[in-house]
Protein backbone atom coordinates (compact mmCIF):
# COMPACT_ATOMS: atom_id res chain seq x y z
CA UNK A 1 0.00 0.00 0.00
CA UNK A 2 1.22 3.49 -0.84
CA UNK A 3 0.51 6.37 1.54
CA UNK A 4 1.12 9.93 0.36
CA UNK A 5 1.54 12.79 2.83
CA UNK A 6 0.78 16.40 1.88
CA UNK A 7 1.38 18.79 4.77
CA UNK A 8 0.51 21.90 2.75
CA UNK A 9 -2.34 21.00 0.35
CA UNK A 10 -4.11 23.61 -1.72
CA UNK A 11 -6.81 24.31 -4.21
CA UNK A 12 -5.09 24.84 -7.55
CA UNK A 13 -6.82 27.51 -9.61
CA UNK A 14 -5.54 27.15 -13.18
CA UNK A 15 -6.55 29.99 -15.45
CA UNK A 16 -5.57 30.68 -19.05
CA UNK A 17 -5.44 34.40 -19.87
CA UNK A 18 -4.50 34.94 -23.52
CA UNK A 19 -2.62 38.20 -24.13
CA UNK A 20 -2.60 39.14 -20.45
CA UNK A 21 -2.09 42.88 -19.88
CA UNK A 22 -1.02 44.19 -16.50
CA UNK A 23 -3.24 46.95 -15.12
CA UNK A 24 -6.15 46.03 -17.43
CA UNK A 25 -9.29 43.95 -17.09
CA UNK A 26 -8.45 40.54 -18.57
CA UNK A 27 -10.82 37.70 -19.45
CA UNK A 28 -9.96 34.06 -18.93
CA UNK A 29 -9.96 31.66 -21.86
CA UNK A 30 -10.65 28.72 -19.55
CA UNK A 31 -10.26 27.89 -15.89
CA UNK A 32 -10.00 24.79 -13.73
CA UNK A 33 -10.10 24.26 -9.97
CA UNK A 34 -8.64 21.05 -8.57
CA UNK A 35 -6.98 19.73 -5.42
CA UNK A 36 -3.24 20.32 -5.36
CA UNK A 37 -0.11 19.83 -3.34
CA UNK A 38 2.62 17.43 -4.39
CA UNK A 39 1.49 14.39 -2.42
CA UNK A 40 -2.10 14.83 -3.60
CA UNK A 41 -0.86 15.08 -7.19
CA UNK A 42 1.02 11.80 -6.69
CA UNK A 43 -2.16 10.16 -5.37
CA UNK A 44 -4.16 11.29 -8.40
CA UNK A 45 -1.68 9.80 -10.85
CA UNK A 46 -1.35 6.59 -8.83
CA UNK A 47 -5.14 6.34 -9.08
CA UNK A 48 -4.96 6.85 -12.86
CA UNK A 49 -2.47 3.96 -12.99
CA UNK A 50 -4.74 1.75 -10.86
CA UNK A 51 -2.29 1.69 -7.96
CA UNK A 52 -3.97 1.49 -4.55
CA UNK A 53 -3.07 4.41 -2.30
CA UNK A 54 -4.33 6.62 0.51
CA UNK A 55 -3.74 10.39 0.71
CA UNK A 56 -2.89 11.73 4.15
CA UNK A 57 -1.96 15.18 5.40
CA UNK A 58 -3.38 18.34 6.97
CA UNK A 59 -6.40 20.32 5.76
CA UNK A 60 -8.32 23.23 7.27
CA UNK A 61 -11.22 25.59 6.72
CA UNK A 62 -13.56 25.91 3.75
CA UNK A 63 -10.75 25.31 1.29
CA UNK A 64 -9.79 22.11 3.09
CA UNK A 65 -13.41 20.95 2.91
CA UNK A 66 -13.46 21.67 -0.83
CA UNK A 67 -10.21 19.74 -1.34
CA UNK A 68 -11.84 16.74 0.34
CA UNK A 69 -15.09 17.13 -1.62
CA UNK A 70 -13.31 17.24 -4.96
CA UNK A 71 -11.12 14.26 -4.08
CA UNK A 72 -14.18 12.24 -3.08
CA UNK A 73 -15.85 13.22 -6.35
CA UNK A 74 -12.76 12.04 -8.24
CA UNK A 75 -12.55 8.76 -6.32
CA UNK A 76 -9.29 9.58 -4.51
CA UNK A 77 -9.15 7.91 -1.09
CA UNK A 78 -8.04 10.22 1.72
CA UNK A 79 -7.93 10.51 5.49
CA UNK A 80 -6.72 13.98 6.40
CA UNK A 81 -6.07 15.44 9.83
CA UNK A 82 -8.33 18.47 10.27
CA UNK A 83 -6.65 21.62 11.58
CA UNK A 84 -8.24 23.46 14.48
CA UNK A 85 -7.44 26.86 12.96
CA UNK A 86 -6.79 28.36 9.54
CA UNK A 87 -7.63 27.37 5.99
CA UNK A 88 -5.71 25.44 3.38
CA UNK A 89 -4.15 27.70 0.76
CA UNK A 90 -5.27 28.61 -2.75
CA UNK A 91 -2.59 28.60 -5.45
CA UNK A 92 -3.14 30.48 -8.71
CA UNK A 93 -1.45 29.20 -11.88
CA UNK A 94 -1.86 31.65 -14.77
CA UNK A 95 -1.09 30.53 -18.31
CA UNK A 96 -0.28 33.14 -20.93
CA UNK A 97 2.23 31.46 -23.17
CA UNK A 98 4.36 31.21 -20.05
CA UNK A 99 3.28 30.06 -16.60
CA UNK A 100 3.07 32.38 -13.60
CA UNK A 101 2.20 31.27 -10.08
CA UNK A 102 0.91 32.90 -6.92
CA UNK A 103 1.05 30.63 -3.87
CA UNK A 104 -1.34 31.38 -1.05
CA UNK A 105 -0.19 31.86 2.54
CA UNK A 106 -1.98 28.88 4.08
CA UNK A 107 -2.53 27.99 7.75
CA UNK A 108 -0.20 28.20 10.73
CA UNK A 109 0.13 24.66 12.09
CA UNK A 110 1.11 23.48 15.56
CA UNK A 111 3.11 20.57 16.94
CA UNK A 112 -0.20 19.02 17.98
CA UNK A 113 -1.18 18.83 14.30
CA UNK A 114 2.04 17.02 13.42
CA UNK A 115 1.63 14.69 16.42
CA UNK A 116 -1.87 13.79 15.25
CA UNK A 117 -0.49 12.88 11.82
CA UNK A 118 2.33 10.82 13.36
CA UNK A 119 -0.24 8.94 15.44
CA UNK A 120 -2.21 8.23 12.29
CA UNK A 121 0.89 6.87 10.54
CA UNK A 122 1.19 4.11 13.10
CA UNK A 123 -1.37 2.21 10.99
CA UNK A 124 1.29 1.57 8.33
CA UNK A 125 2.55 -1.99 8.04
CA UNK A 126 5.99 -3.35 7.15
CA UNK A 127 6.42 -3.25 3.38
CA UNK A 128 4.18 -0.21 2.88
CA UNK A 129 5.41 2.87 1.01
CA UNK A 130 5.35 6.32 2.64
CA UNK A 131 5.69 9.33 0.34
CA UNK A 132 6.62 12.68 1.94
CA UNK A 133 6.24 15.29 -0.73
CA UNK A 134 6.17 19.05 -1.15
CA UNK A 135 6.43 22.23 0.85
CA UNK A 136 5.40 22.58 4.48
CA UNK A 137 3.04 25.11 6.06
CA UNK A 138 3.93 27.94 8.38
CA UNK A 139 4.83 26.70 11.84
CA UNK A 140 6.59 23.57 10.58
CA UNK A 141 10.33 23.25 11.14
CA UNK A 142 12.75 22.10 8.45
CA UNK A 143 13.10 18.89 10.47
CA UNK A 144 9.39 18.05 10.15
CA UNK A 145 9.87 15.28 7.58
CA UNK A 146 12.70 13.71 9.57
CA UNK A 147 10.55 14.03 12.71
CA UNK A 148 7.77 12.13 10.93
CA UNK A 149 10.24 9.45 9.84
CA UNK A 150 11.53 9.11 13.39
CA UNK A 151 7.97 8.35 14.52
CA UNK A 152 7.78 5.36 12.13
CA UNK A 153 11.45 4.32 12.25
CA UNK A 154 10.50 1.04 13.97
CA UNK A 155 8.65 -0.02 10.81
CA UNK A 156 10.20 -1.53 7.67
CA UNK A 157 8.86 0.95 5.13
CA UNK A 158 9.78 2.10 1.65
CA UNK A 159 10.45 5.80 2.31
CA UNK A 160 10.12 8.25 -0.60
CA UNK A 161 10.94 11.95 -0.26
CA UNK A 162 10.36 14.79 -2.73
CA UNK A 163 11.33 18.03 -0.99
CA UNK A 164 13.76 20.92 -1.11
CA UNK A 165 16.98 21.73 0.72
CA UNK A 166 17.07 20.96 4.46
CA UNK A 167 13.66 19.29 4.33
CA UNK A 168 15.20 16.66 2.07
CA UNK A 169 18.69 16.54 3.53
CA UNK A 170 17.42 16.01 7.07
CA UNK A 171 15.68 12.78 5.98
CA UNK A 172 18.76 11.12 4.46
CA UNK A 173 19.84 9.59 7.79
CA UNK A 174 16.76 7.36 7.49
CA UNK A 175 18.11 5.98 4.18
CA UNK A 176 15.04 6.62 2.01
CA UNK A 177 14.36 4.12 -0.76
CA UNK A 178 13.92 6.96 -3.27
CA UNK A 179 14.38 10.71 -3.41
CA UNK A 180 13.29 12.86 -6.35
CA UNK A 181 15.01 16.24 -6.56
CA UNK A 182 14.65 18.32 -9.70
CA UNK A 183 17.46 20.15 -11.46
CA UNK A 184 17.00 23.43 -9.56
CA UNK A 185 16.92 21.63 -6.22
CA UNK A 186 20.22 19.92 -7.09
CA UNK A 187 21.67 23.34 -7.90
CA UNK A 188 20.44 24.75 -4.60
CA UNK A 189 21.97 21.88 -2.61
CA UNK A 190 25.34 21.61 -4.35
CA UNK A 191 25.76 24.94 -6.24
CA UNK A 192 26.60 22.90 -9.33
CA UNK A 193 26.61 23.71 -13.04
CA UNK A 194 23.19 22.34 -13.91
CA UNK A 195 23.82 22.31 -17.66
CA UNK A 196 25.94 19.16 -17.51
CA UNK A 197 24.07 15.88 -17.04
CA UNK A 198 27.29 14.18 -15.91
CA UNK A 199 27.47 16.66 -13.02
CA UNK A 200 23.87 15.86 -12.09
CA UNK A 201 24.79 12.17 -12.00
CA UNK A 202 27.91 12.86 -9.94
CA UNK A 203 25.97 14.77 -7.29
CA UNK A 204 23.15 12.24 -7.31
CA UNK A 205 25.82 9.74 -6.24
CA UNK A 206 26.84 12.19 -3.50
CA UNK A 207 23.26 12.08 -2.22
CA UNK A 208 23.53 8.30 -2.17
CA UNK A 209 26.67 8.65 -0.08
CA UNK A 210 24.63 10.75 2.34
CA UNK A 211 22.00 8.02 2.71
CA UNK A 212 19.63 7.97 -0.27
CA UNK A 213 19.33 4.54 -1.90
CA UNK A 214 17.95 5.57 -5.32
CA UNK A 215 17.90 9.06 -6.83
CA UNK A 216 15.49 10.11 -9.58
CA UNK A 217 16.22 13.61 -10.93
CA UNK A 218 13.64 15.36 -13.11
CA UNK A 219 15.30 17.65 -15.66
CA UNK A 220 12.39 19.39 -17.38
CA UNK A 221 12.99 19.67 -21.10
CA UNK A 222 16.06 17.42 -20.74
CA UNK A 223 14.06 14.47 -19.42
CA UNK A 224 15.30 12.63 -16.36
CA UNK A 225 18.10 10.60 -14.78
CA UNK A 226 17.84 7.66 -12.37
CA UNK A 227 20.84 6.51 -10.34
CA UNK A 228 20.12 3.22 -8.56
CA UNK A 229 21.61 1.71 -5.43
CA UNK A 230 23.01 -1.15 -7.53
CA UNK A 231 25.02 1.33 -9.63
CA UNK A 232 22.80 1.42 -12.72
CA UNK A 233 22.26 4.75 -14.45
CA UNK A 234 19.20 5.37 -16.61
CA UNK A 235 18.85 8.59 -18.57
CA UNK A 236 16.45 9.76 -21.25
CA UNK A 237 15.70 13.05 -22.95
CA UNK A 238 12.24 14.58 -22.77
CA UNK A 239 9.62 13.04 -25.04
CA UNK A 240 8.53 15.05 -28.05
CA UNK A 241 5.11 16.68 -28.00
CA UNK A 242 3.31 19.98 -27.50
CA UNK A 243 3.63 21.11 -23.90
CA UNK A 244 0.41 22.52 -22.45
CA UNK A 245 1.09 22.28 -18.73
CA UNK A 246 4.17 21.72 -16.57
CA UNK A 247 2.36 21.93 -13.21
CA UNK A 248 2.57 18.53 -11.55
CA UNK A 249 4.93 16.93 -14.07
CA UNK A 250 7.48 16.01 -11.38
CA UNK A 251 4.70 14.53 -9.24
CA UNK A 252 3.45 12.50 -12.20
CA UNK A 253 7.00 11.27 -12.76
CA UNK A 254 7.25 10.13 -9.15
CA UNK A 255 3.85 8.41 -9.28
CA UNK A 256 4.75 6.66 -12.53
CA UNK A 257 7.95 5.32 -11.01
CA UNK A 258 6.21 4.08 -7.87
CA UNK A 259 3.39 2.43 -9.81
CA UNK A 260 5.92 0.70 -12.05
CA UNK A 261 8.07 -0.47 -9.16
CA UNK A 262 5.10 -1.84 -7.22
CA UNK A 263 4.02 -3.79 -10.28
CA UNK A 264 7.31 -5.44 -11.22
CA UNK A 265 10.26 -4.21 -9.07
CA UNK A 266 12.12 -3.42 -12.31
CA UNK A 267 14.07 -0.15 -12.11
CA UNK A 268 14.39 0.31 -15.87
CA UNK A 269 10.72 -0.29 -16.56
CA UNK A 270 9.74 1.95 -13.64
CA UNK A 271 11.94 4.71 -15.07
CA UNK A 272 10.19 4.46 -18.45
CA UNK A 273 6.76 4.62 -16.83
CA UNK A 274 7.88 7.68 -14.88
CA UNK A 275 8.84 9.42 -18.13
CA UNK A 276 5.57 8.46 -19.80
CA UNK A 277 3.49 9.74 -16.86
CA UNK A 278 5.37 13.05 -16.70
CA UNK A 279 5.05 13.54 -20.47
CA UNK A 280 1.32 12.75 -20.45
CA UNK A 281 0.87 15.45 -17.80
CA UNK A 282 2.88 17.95 -19.85
CA UNK A 283 0.93 17.26 -23.04
CA UNK A 284 -2.43 17.64 -21.28
CA UNK A 285 -4.31 20.68 -19.95
CA UNK A 286 -4.78 18.92 -16.62
CA UNK A 287 -3.56 15.49 -15.61
CA UNK A 288 -2.83 12.90 -18.28
CA UNK A 289 -5.07 9.85 -18.76
CA UNK A 290 -4.08 6.20 -18.38
CA UNK A 291 -4.58 5.71 -22.11
CA UNK A 292 -2.20 8.59 -22.89
CA UNK A 293 0.40 7.30 -20.44
CA UNK A 294 0.32 3.77 -21.89
CA UNK A 295 0.59 5.11 -25.44
CA UNK A 296 3.70 7.10 -24.52
CA UNK A 297 5.14 4.09 -22.71
CA UNK A 298 4.74 2.06 -25.92
CA UNK A 299 6.64 4.77 -27.82
CA UNK A 300 9.50 4.57 -25.31
CA UNK A 301 9.64 0.79 -25.66
CA UNK A 302 9.78 1.13 -29.45
CA UNK A 303 12.64 3.63 -29.20
CA UNK A 304 14.64 1.23 -27.04
CA UNK A 305 14.01 -1.71 -29.39
CA UNK A 306 15.24 0.36 -32.33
Amino acid sequence: MIYTVTLNPCLDYLVAVPNFQSGRVNRAGYERIMPGGKGINVSYVLNILNQENLALGLVGGFTGAEIERLMEKDGIRHDFVHLQNGSSRIDVQMLDGIESSIHGVGPLITQEDIDALCDQLQQLQDGDTLVLSGSVPRGARDTVYSDILRSVSHKDLYIVVDAKGPLLLNTLKYKPFLIKPNRQEMVDIFFLDAEKIDDIIHYAKNLQGMGARNVLVSLGSDGAVLVTESGEIYRHSAMRGKVHNTVGCGDSMLAGFLAGYHQNQDMGESFLLSLAAASANAFHNGRGTREEIMKLLDILHQEIEE
